[in-house]
C-alpha cells in the first residue's frame, strides 16, 4: 500500500481471528498471505486447526475454546505488545469464543480508539444457518455493535435486522438498520435479487457512512454485479474480507464521498480476476477428475501464491453504480 497512517512504528498491524487448515486456504490461510502481500502485518490466532476445509470427505484437528483464547491473548498483553489498527474476524461456532472475541476487541479499541474491526458475520446462507442458533444474538446483540465494517450475505443481512430483501430499496432499507445497529461500512456480499447483466452474475451492494470535513455524515450507497464460477470454492468469502480491510485503508474515509466505490471495485476486481483464475482451475480440476466427473475439493482448493499479482494491483473491470 502506498501510505500507512497506523498507530505505532509505521506499521499497519492485523489481529486475524479465524480459522486455520494444513491444507488448503480458507479462514486466516486465505486473508493472510494477501494482507501480507499488501504490506500488512498479520499476527493469527488460529480459531480451529484442521488438516483440511469441511468440504472434504474427512477432517481432523482442534478447536480453540474461550478460556485457550483468552490465554493466549493474555500472553501477548503481558509482552505489551497487544497493540494493534485491525481485528479481522470469521467464522466460529462458539457463543463463549465469541464473546471473548467482543471483549478483546473492545479493549484493544480502548487502547487504540481508531482501531477498525472488520467481522464477517457467518451464520448461513440460503434460508439456513450452518452454525448454532445460539450465535444468532451474540452476533446482533453484541458483534455487529462493536464492528466498524461487516460483510454479511443477504440471509445473514435479513437475519440481524429481521427484514427481508425482495427489492433494491429493501436492500437499502437493511443496510440502513445495520448501519442503525453500529458499522459505518456496510457490504452485502451476495444476494438473490435478479442481476440486470444476466444470470451468470451474482449482485453485491455497499454502504458506508462518511465523515465530511464540516462535521456531518453522508452515506453513499453502490451496486456492483460480479461474475459467477459453476463450482463451489472455499475461502472466497475470508479473501473478500481480506481485501475489504486492505482498501478501506488505502482510502481513508474523511478524504472523498466516493471512496467506497472505489473500495468495491477494487475488492471486486480481486475476486474477478480470482475468478477468472478459478475458472482455470475449474478447467483443468474438470479434466484431472475425467470424463462425467465432478472435481474434489483438493483440485478446487484456491491458488493464492498464484493470485499474487492481481492481489498486488487489480485492474478495474467491473465498475460499481451509486445508488
Amino acid at each position: 500500500l502506498a501510505t500507512f497512517n497506523c498507530a505505532r512504528d509505521m506499521e499497519c498491524r492485523v489481529l486475524s481471528i479465524q480459522s486455520h487448515v494444513v491444507r488448503g486456504y480458507v479462514g486466516n490461510k486465505s486473508a493472510s498471505f494477501p494482507l501480507q502481500v499488501l504490506g500488512f502485518e498479520v499476527d493469527s490466532i488460529n480459531s480451529v486447526q484442521f488438516s483440511n476445509h469441511t468440504g472434504y470427505s474427512h477432517w481432523k484437528g482442534q478447536v480453540l475454546t474461550a478460556d485457550e483464547l483468552h490465554v493466549l491473548y493474555e500472553g501477548i498483553k503481558l509482552n505489551n505488545v497487544n497493540h494493534y489498527d485491525y481485528v479481522l474476524t470469521g467464522y466460529t461456532r462458539d457463543t463463549s469464543f465469541l464473546e471473548m472475541v467482543v471483549d478483546i476487541v473492545q479493549e484493544l479499541k480502548r487502547a487504540n480508539p481508531n482501531l477498525v474491526y472488520v467481522c464477517d458475520p457467518v451464520l448461513g446462507d440460503h434460508g439456513s444457518m450452518y452454525v448454532p442458533q445460539n450465535l444468532h444474538p451474540v452476533y446482533k446483540n453484541k458483534v455487529v455493535p462493536v464492528a466498524d465494517i461487516i460483510t454479511p450475505n443477504q440471509f445473514e443481512a435479513e437475519l440481524l435486522t429481521g427484514k427481508n430483501i425482495s427489492t433494491e430499496k429493501d436492500a437499502v432499507e437493511v443496510m440502513d438498520l445495520l448501519h442503525k445497529m453500529g458499522p459505518d461500512t456496510v457490504v452485502i456480499t451476495s444476494s438473490d435479487l435478479p442481476p440486470r447483466l444476466g444470470d451468470r452474475f451474482l449482485v453485491s451492494f455497499g454502504s458506508q457512512r462518511i465523515l465530511m470535513p464540516d462535521g456531518t455524515r453522508k452515506t453513499q450507497r453502490i451496486r456492483i454485479e460480479v461474475p459467477k464460477v459453476d463450482a463451489v470454492f472455499v475461502g472466497t468469502g475470508d479473501l473478500f474480507a481480506a481485501m475489504l480491510l486492505a482498501w478501506t485503508h488505502h482510502y481513508p474515509t474523511d478524504l472523498k464521498v466516493q471512496h467506497i466505490k472505489s473500495i468495491c471495485n477494487k475488492c471486486i476486481a480481486v475476486i474477478m480476476q480470482h475468478s477468472l483464475f478459478l475458472t482455470v482451475i475449474l478447467f483443468f480440476a474438470d479434466k484431472m477428475a475425467g470424463p462425467g466427473r465432478r472435481p474434489s475439493p483438493s483440485q478446487l482448493e484456491l491458488r493464492m501464491v498464484q493470485s499474487k499479482a492481481d492481489i498486488e494491483d487489480p485492474a478495474i473491470v467491473m465498475e460499481a453504480t451509486v445508488l
